[in-house]
């Protein structure tokens, strides 16, 4: 039987910073120049006054204390409030691609193998900065990777069914070493005033090199035991726009590609996900305390420490279910693999860890891992 592992891993951080202070002061001037300029409406109860936020308020919400960009300019500034950019020409590959590139050759050197050994790019992320051609497929012509190349689109678990997909596709005998690359450009997608998720992503490509046990040659492999996936719809977590806008009369006046209702996902979706790690985990023959380490989907820290919790049934320490939120924030399907790649050099052969997503969906993404 075919044994299949992650030999290569790559994280590309994106050159700019921003802290809650910075994106709370911008928000906090808005809601003060909006109430100002819609006081009598407000008085009358017409419409709510907009609140102010703090930077203790969202690092206790969520974790968070910073996240990265890949442009800062405008965000910050009362007059724009979403990133300042320039359309590159159709010659120029996007953000995400290169995006995608710079995690890519950083897993390939991992891995110690070149592009031309790759046979299948699978590019998947929870927003696609282009529909067509395909994003893959550019990093494919880039990088001079052999084979094919798609895109793919899970919401928050497009990263782990990825890497499965990567999987199946080499136990299938339809690829032999695959490059799974995870771009997320989020910061766009954000309405800066919007007090309740202004603050929530940031920007982050990863990637990883998935192969048959026996081609591989790098210096740490994690051999893919197991692979478990779950899907149920729900509404909870949404984009509600899209390239048919432009076709209706009239639009909702929140310009946001993202909304969620937090406290429904929260109870509804860790239910689902620490169900489906513990029967995971079982399906293995493995107990939970055979499992060295948890890198979760990083959303949320108290989701995090709640299901770590709930599984473990103790405290859990920070090295049981790393946490990458404080640095990245919610870095949509990219957050587990962060966590991988930050977390995982310590791992010696035979060592056990659980690589688990979680999101839209409702979606979750478990993968068992052993290092070989």
């Amino acid at each position: 039987m075919t044994s299949v592992v992650i030999s290569g891993s790559g994280l590309f951080t994106p050159p700019h910073k921003i802290s809650n202070q910075e994106l709370v002061d911008v928000l906090n001037a808005h809601a003060e120049k909006y109430n100002a300029e819609h006081a009598e409406a407000i008085a009358s109860g017409e419409i709510e006054e907009k609140k102010p936020s703090s930077g203790e308020f969202i690092e206790k919400a969520s974790g968070i204390k910073s996240r990265y960009a890949m442009y800062k300019e405008g965000i910050t500034d009362l007059n724009v409030m979403h990133p300042l950019m320039t359309k590159n020409d159709v010659e120029q590959p996007p953000e995400m691609v290169t995006m995608a590139v710079a995690a890519a050759e950083q897993a390939l050197e991992q891995a110690n193998k070149k592009a031309s050994d790759i046979d299948l790019v699978i590019l998947g992320s929870s927003n696609m900065q282009r529909s067509y051609p395909a994003m893959s497929v550019e990093v494919q012509s880039i990088l001079g990777t052999q084979g094919y190349a798609y895109d793919m689109n899970v919401a928050c678990s497009t990263a782990t069914f990825a890497i499965i997909n990567a999987y199946n596709a080499i136990k299938n005998g339809t690829a032999n070493c695959v490059l799974v690359v995870n771009p997320e450009f989020t910061t766009p997608q954000l309405d800066y005033s919007n007090r309740d998720s202004h603050f929530i992503f940031g920007d982050v490509a990863t990637a990883v090199v998935i192969e048959k046990q026996a081609s591989a040659t790098s210096d740490q492999q994690f051999e893919i035991v197991d692979t478990q996936q779950l899907t149920q719809f729900s509404n909870n977590i949404r984009c509600s726009h899209s390239y048919v806008d432009h076709c209706y009369d009239e639009l909702p006046e929140d310009n946001s590609y993202f909304f969620q209702e937090g406290r429904k996902v929260f109870k509804e979706l860790l239910p689902l996900v620490t169900a489906t790690i513990s029967e995971h985990i079982a399906n293995n023959g493995w107990q939970v305390t055979d499992v060295k380490r948890m890198w979760l989907h990083q959303a949320n820290i108290n989701m995090n420490l709640f299901a770590a919790k709930k599984l473990l049934g103790r405290e859990p320490e920070f090295l049981d279910a790393p946490l990458i939120l404080d640095e990245y924030a919610n870095t949509a399907s990219a957050g587990s693999v962060v966590a991988f790649h930050k977390y995982k050099d310590d791992f010696k052969s035979g060592d056990k860890g659980i690589l688990c997503s979680f999101g839209a969906g409702y979606s979750v993404g478990c993968i068992s891992l052993k290092a070989v």
